[in-house]
């Protein structure tokens, strides 16, 4: 966002004490405290991988499990860095819409007290998840009741929370801290910043520990500054809210027009600012060419459109007009 690089640029100037002992990280601290309540622990870190590492590996021991979606982002897409920073095991659960239940995470509540078996300690959340659908309320609340019924926690992947928050017309609390998530993986850059993710912890049971997790896992960043200012400045005045309510209107928009189109057929309910589509396999390369997009499911021939806070309804329009020209 052109305010990120403009905050990021105003603390460039003058020196700052490293390694989070800076004014600008105090700050950012106090905004999320703001927005999360009081007590709320903060950590900034460079990236979503590393996020999710601190999050997960400030509760873990090695012999226990996390009970994940097949889809996840910490089983497809971190290239096993959770399973070898922390050396716990990642039990997957195949799904429809990338959300888990109580019934789901039921396949695999058993082996406890065994000595054989890793030991379920942590159940994760994506929101919204890896396939764009959103967890409401009341599902949250049912899984986190139900994790910590059995002595587990419940950590939330939140790269797109912002994009949650923005469809269900919620204060961001009332779907983290206010159900009962125990940490939580903050999005950044998927929030209009150049770089950094924050790990906020609403559980402070292993907070004491948290500053040598994050160190040993190459995540702490010197100048804490520079990723602070961001916070500060996406969540000022509900800016990183503004952008993803914008990026998923844009994302209906696509979804809606797109589905108008022969050849086109929209696999997921758009609840955030991710399209799913199948379309034509040999029409993908001609239109990535033009337009780039990831394929998601090579063998479906599905593919995953993304719109963000500065996608506009021009380009929405461009890009179906490309898709009617070449699929009709």
């Amino acid at each position: 966002m052109p305010e990120v690089f403009k905050a990021l640029e105003e603390a460039s100037y003058g020196h700052q004490h490293s390694y989070g002992k800076d004014e600008y990280t105090a700050r950012a601290v106090e905004d999320f405290r703001k927005i999360f309540g009081e007590g709320t622990e903060v950590f900034f870190v460079y990236n979503g991988t590393g996020a999710n590492i601190v999050a997960l590996s400030a509760f873990m021991r090695p012999y226990h499990a996390v009970i994940c979606a097949e889809t996840a982002h910490i089983n497809v897409d971190e290239c096993g860095a959770i399973e070898k920073q922390s050396g716990c095991k990642l039990l997957t659960v195949p799904t429809f819409n990338g959300k888990l239940t109580v019934g789901l995470i039921e396949n695999h509540m058993h082996g406890f007290g065994d000595q054989h078996h890793a030991q379920p300690k942590m159940v994760s959340l994506t929101q919204c998840t890896e396939l764009g659908t959103v967890y409401t309320k009341e599902e949250l609340r049912e899984i986190c009741d139900y994790a910590h019924e059995h002595g587990m926690l419940v950590h939330m992947d939140g790269a797109r929370l912002g994009n949650a928050v923005a469809h269900l017309g919620c204060e961001p609390r009332e779907i983290t801290r206010d159900v009962g998530i125990d940490v939580l993986s903050f999005g950044g850059t998927k929030n209009g910043m150049m770089f950094g993710e924050a790990v906020l912890f609403f559980n402070t049971e292993p907070v004491k520990e948290v500053a040598f997790v994050r160190k040993q896992a190459m995540q702490l960043h010197s100048k804490s500054r520079f990723i602070a200012v961001q916070f500060s400045t996406v969540l000022k005045e509900d800016l990183w809210l503004r952008g993803a309510a914008h990026a998923n209107r844009m994302a209906q928009k696509l979804a809606t027009e797109a589905e108008n189109i022969p050849g086109v057929r929209v696999t997921q309910v758009v609840e955030a600012n991710e399209v799913f589509a199948i379309i034509p396999r040999e029409k993908i390369k001609v239109l990535q060419e033009k337009c780039f997009f990831y394929v998601w499911d090579e063998h479906a021939s599905e593919v995953r459109w993304v719109c963000s806070f500065d996608t506009t309804e021009s380009d929405v329009i461009e890009f179906v007009n490309l898709l009617r020209e070449e699929l009709c």
